[in-house]
């Protein structure tokens, strides 16, 4: 497929993911990205457990392991389509074409730190995913995964951090136009 909006697809309206390690601000950037935008937001952590798109429990990382092969399968129509707001904290299993926009919130440390404890992270969990933030391993997937001039990595430490960034995004996503 010919690089460009969506490889060259009929989509109408962009789609968007936005990916980051767990406490970066994603769903509450992407809830208020879609109020802004008319996106639809699909949290992908939410869809795997209500259409059960997992194989099973994960007891140590306390999650379900997720089936990306299902989840692939249950998004493909709707990416089809377009305008569609992807949430969550990976990225290298979704299709390429899928995507006109890749954002990666990233969250000072500390910051980070304080939000995951108060979820009720600790111990491997915890150290796990500060480590994936220290060493940027989502903003290196996403470059891996995505062509570099749709990968936008953005600052997310507080709420004027996601309220400068829905800004940016929604004034992109209202500009995008395809191919």
């Amino acid at each position: 497929m010919a690089a460009g909006n969506g490889g060259g697809s009929r989509r109408a309206r962009p789609n968007v993911l936005v990916t980051g390690t767990p406490g970066t601000g994603k769903t509450t950037t992407c809830s208020l990205l879609a109020e802004a935008s008319a996106l639809r937001h699909v949290n992908i952590g939410d869809l795997v457990r209500e259409k059960s798109l997992h194989d099973g429990w994960d007891d140590e990382l306390q999650c379900h392991v997720i089936n990306e092969d299902l989840v692939c399968d249950e998004l493909e129509d709707m990416m089809e389509e377009g305008g569609i707001l992807v949430d969550y904290h990976g990225c290298d299993f979704f299709p390429e074409r899928w995507f006109d926009l890749v954002v990666v919130l990233q969250t000072e440390t500390s910051i980070l730190h304080d939000r995951l404890t108060s979820r009720g992270y600790m111990g491997s969990k915890l150290t796990n995913n500060i480590e994936c933030e220290i060493f940027q391993v989502l903003l290196e997937e996403a470059r891996e995964s995505y062509r570099e001039d749709i990968v936008m990595p953005l600052r997310s430490d507080n709420l004027e951090d996601i309220n400068r960034n829905v800004d940016t995004l929604s004034g992109w996503v209202n500009n995008w136009r395809p191919n």
